[in-house]
């Protein structure tokens, strides 16, 4: 069929291209070299058209066919999830019953013994009564009455008991302690201990790295990033107090006070460039508090203004492992204008339509990962993400870049903006910047409203992107 419809097209554009030349001949009395010439150019004409409209209509072909495939393969995904939580489940609930039957067996053998115990005592009695009878004195002799005679039992040595042991004298179990980092030797409680008197005092400060457009390179966005201070002025990097923060419950306190820090930096960067966004890290914990997300809603109430310009960034794993209640916290936020990214990407299965329902208008994907050729993780080619993404309203940022390498082939795979430490570090942010264009908030806790960095800098400061910094230390 395709066959015939090519020969069809074939013979139609000859014809026109005839058709031309035979009406520049007869009717504008053009001679027959040039008319010649005008069907020839008509033909490659027609012939270039046809070869553009058909490329296109390939293109949103296989376009379609890929988008179809990848939501097909999340939907298996999901499936494929869904049925390890069951199987999990159901092992979960087979050792359940295991255990309980065999809680029966043992109860069941301890009444056995109990009645095996008993048995022995009553043959041990009947033997002594036997004994006694068989060297008892025969009637007929005359003998003497017997003292009656009370027999008592031998007393038996009791069993050594152990001595009472006093919970206070057990030494407690050795908590786990971080194994590298600046909080080499210390415990949970005493890494958290530092952390929540981080948090009390303000020494959770924020850097910010720049977002750029490729290949222009020009600032787009920032991110905002945690850092805490110690006593002695050591900045801690998150990976080493996130996860033992997340532990003791303190990731929403920390969140709360970067969201204040983060409006105020972008009030301010919002006066020199209204076109510049800022995306502040939020975790799923904040989501799933009801007390401390009733400020967080508020707060962002407060400051909808800013929703365009604001996004909040979530991990691939907390979006994925959203529950009901997270979800409706999720809607709520997204009621209120503001957008979503999603970072820490560790592999490319995602349902680019799902993700844009949920309002996630960004995401974050490390270079590594892009550039990998044959990578297991994906179900799409790096190559085609980008338009994927691009179909649902998403932009496709590629984080974590460190060569010039890396730039020029994620320009191959159209991709419009890169972050790394290629074009800047993560940079503090002076304490005039939070202290400039500072928003009312009422509903925020009075540790975050009260937020001031404290620091006064060492070198002299620098301006990068329209918000002053200092040079990290």
């Amino acid at each position: 069929m395709l066959r015939l419809t090519a020969i069809f097209i074939a013979i139609c554009v000859i014809v026109i291209a005839a058709s031309l030349g035979a009406l520049a001949y007869l009717i504008f009395g053009l001679s027959g070299m040039e008319s010649v010439l005008i069907g020839l150019i008509a033909l490659s004409g027609l012939i270039l058209t046809n070869m553009v409209v058909s490329r296109l209509q390939d293109r949103d072909l296989y376009g379609r066919k890929i988008d179809d495939l990848s939501n097909g393969i999340a939907e298996l995904a999901r499936q494929v999830a869904d049925m390890t939580r069951r199987q999990i489940a159901l092992e979960s609930l087979q050792a359940t019953r295991a255990s309980s039957r065999n809680d029966v067996l043992a109860v069941e053998i301890g009444e056995l013994g109990g009645l095996v115990k008993q048995l022995a005592e009553t043959i041990a009695e009947h033997e002594t009564r036997l004994a006694q009878l068989q060297f008892a004195p025969r009637v007929h002799e005359p003998v003497a009455p017997a003292p009656v005679v009370q027999l008592v039992p031998e007393p038996v040595a009791p069993a050594p008991v152990a001595p009472p042991v006093h919970t206070a004298e057990v030494p407690a179990p050795v908590a786990a302690t971080a194994s590298a980092g600046p909080f080499k030797g210390k415990s949970h409680e005493e890494i958290a201990a530092i952390i929540r008197e981080a948090i009390e005092d303000n020494r959770i400060d924020l850097h910010l790295q720049p977002v750029l457009t490729l290949p222009q390179r020009r600032v787009r966005f920032y991110e905002a990033m945690t850092r805490m201070r110690l006593n002695d002025g050591t900045l801690v990097l998150p990976a080493d107090f996130l996860a033992d923060a997340e532990k003791a419950g303190l990731l929403p306190r920390i969140d709360n006070v970067q969201l204040f820090r983060c409006v105020q930096v972008l009030r301010r960067l919002m006066l020199q460039n209204r076109d510049i966004g800022l995306f502040c890290n939020v975790a799923a914990a904040t989501l799933s508090d009801p007390g401390v997300f009733r400020q967080f809603y508020d707060f962002l109430d407060a400051n909808r203004a800013l929703a365009p310009a604001l996004t909040l960034e979530f991990t691939q794993s907390a979006l994925r492992g959203l529950g009901p209640i997270e979800q409706e916290s999720l809607a709520a936020l997204s009621s209120l204008g503001f957008r979503f990214s999603m970072d820490r990407v560790t592999d490319l299965r995602m349902g680019p339509r799902d993700l844009a329902e949920m309002g996630v208008r960004f995401v974050k994907v490390p270079a590594e990962l892009l550039l990998r050729e044959g990578s297991s993780s994906s179900d799409i080619h790096a190559a085609d993400l980008s338009d994927l993404l691009h179909r649902h309203g998403i932009s496709l940022i590629a984080e974590r870049i460190e060569t010039e390498g890396m730039v020029v082939d994620l320009l191959d795979y159209d991709i419009r903006f890169g972050q790394g430490f290629l074009f800047s570090a993560p940079r503090p942010v002076r304490a005039e910047a939070l202290q400039a264009g500072a928003p009312a908030a009422p509903a925020m806790p009075a540790a975050a409203l009260s937020s001031q960095t404290g620091q006064t800098p060492q070198r002299p400061a620098q301006s990068a992107g329209g918000f002053v910094v200092r040079p990290a230390v």
